[in-house]
């Protein structure tokens, strides 16, 4: 199959490719850029005029709900929701059901993706059987089978001893850990913000301290094992100062922001608005804005959907006891663009922190375009417009706290491996 993309506005952050220019495909690769080459003859031509032709997306933190909770979601759902947000790669945490643990649940997961001939699907192992926090699953079985890395997801971990065995075995060999800074006992029971808002609902708390005491605990840990950590979903700024410092002075370190704390705060909980349910918890406008600027000044590496389909039955309860999560990979681009119009944000520097970024994040060779590299590329509209619905979702889970607005940027054609898999 050959594809010839025309007349379309080329950015590739990677080599710094922001011009207009024609893209060339053939059998799944970038055949050529700009002209076309000896003898082309395409079978399908994509008029991209006013549109922009940008490497596909790759989400650092989307969960798929297979095995275990399809009555929330399929790998079907979620993989077409991936594709209709120009998400062409994509990192599925392991907390499953069960736990993505063991070896044949990480093939099975990969060969069902596989199969779907869509997103490409990167599991990310369990760092303890079971996600109980005790014993260290087989990282190296787990390697094989197709995981990128490991982490608890959202499950706690409580003993410090344990990490500090992951990280040095994980720097043994070279695996990634990733870990979301969460002190599981200051946070146990907490479901909102330690701020006025949750004083005046009435709601138990999480504070700001449970990110900075799990952050300082894993610089330490790091420093001594020498693991590659990457930290996920900052949500203070307290958090953002130290990861800035912990750069600045050499660690290792990688960190992303979920797309949701970059627009929202406390407040937007409103009179417990469920949809506003999340982990970590949205956290108050200083936390935001310090987000936002350690984005801009990438002491925040990457920006991830943390894609959680929820059904209705999890979300229409009070908020205390509403299943925390929203749906997120159709809304990564245009919210997304809404954050660099906001912060008067280069258009390819935004993008950056999608594809690029991401992929070295993630350590695949993904992200970018250039001749005899896959084609996975995303097409999409900056100035158009859409009403964020249920029926605009292709996800089964329609739970996102922007229900009812109107958001930029919609995404016109995804292809992965020089295939058209979505089109709109």
């Amino acid at each position: 199959m050959k594809i010839e993309i025309n007349h379309g506005r080329l950015i590739d952050p990677k080599h710094g490719v922001d011009r207009p220019a024609s893209l060339f495909i053939a059998a799944g690769k970038i055949a050529a850029i700009g002209d076309a080459p000896p003898g082309w003859h395409a079978n399908r031509v994509i008029d991209a005029a006013g549109l922009i032709v940008c490497p596909g997306f790759i989400d650092a933190c989307a969960r798929l709900r297979e095995p275990g909770f399809e009555y929330k979601a399929t790998l079907e759902s979620e993989m077409q929701a991936a594709i209709a947000g120009g998400v062409t790669s994509l990192a599925c945490p392991p907390d499953t059901d069960p736990p993505l643990d063991e070896p044949g649940l990480v093939e099975m997961l990969k060969h069902r993706a596989r199969s779907l001939s869509c997103t490409h699907v990167y599991p990310v192992g369990a760092l303890t059987v079971g996600l109980k926090g005790e014993t260290l699953t087989e990282m190296g079985e787990l390697v094989d089978a197709g995981c990128i890395a490991f982490s608890q997801a959202d499950a706690p971990l409580a003993d410090n001893q344990v990490l500090w065995r992951a990280m040095q075995y994980a720097a043994t060999f070279g695996y990634r850990v990733w870990l979301r800074p969460q002190d599981a006992f200051l946070a146990r029971g907490g479901v909102a913000h330690d701020g006025e808002v949750a004083m005046r609902l009435g709601l138990a708390t999480i504070p700001s301290a449970s990110e900075t005491i799990a952050l300082d605990a894993i610089f330490a840990l790091a420093r001594t094992t020498g693991a590659q950590v990457h930290l996920a979903r900052l949500s203070t700024h307290e958090g953002v100062d130290r990861i800035r410092e912990a750069k600045r002075k050499g660690l290792p370190i990688t960190c992303d922001v979920a797309i949701n704390h970059l627009h929202l705060c406390d407040v937007d909980l409103g009179w417990f608005n469920p949809h506003c349910r999340l982990i970590p918890p949205l956290r108050g406008v200083r936390d935001r804005e310090a987000l936002r600027k350690g984005l801009a000044d990438g002491t925040i590496d990457a920006i991830c959907s943390d894609h959680t389909p929820v059904d209705d039955d999890g979300k229409q309860v009070p908020f205390a006891e509403a299943e925390p999560g929203a749906t997120g990979l159709e809304l990564l681009l245009p919210l997304t663009l809404k954050w660099a119009h906001e912060e008067k944000f280069a258009l390819a520097a935004a993008l950056c922190k999608l594809t690029v970024d991401p992929a070295r994040v993630l350590g695949i060779d993904a992200g970018h375009i250039a001749v005899g590299a896959q084609a996975d590329v995303c097409v999409f509209d900056p100035d158009a417009y859409w009403l964020v619905e249920p029926r605009a979702l292709k996800s089964q889970g329609k739970n996102t706290p922007f229900l009812g607005l109107e958001l930029p940027g919609k995404v016109r054609y995804t292809l992965v491996g020089g295939q058209v898999v979505h089109e709109a």
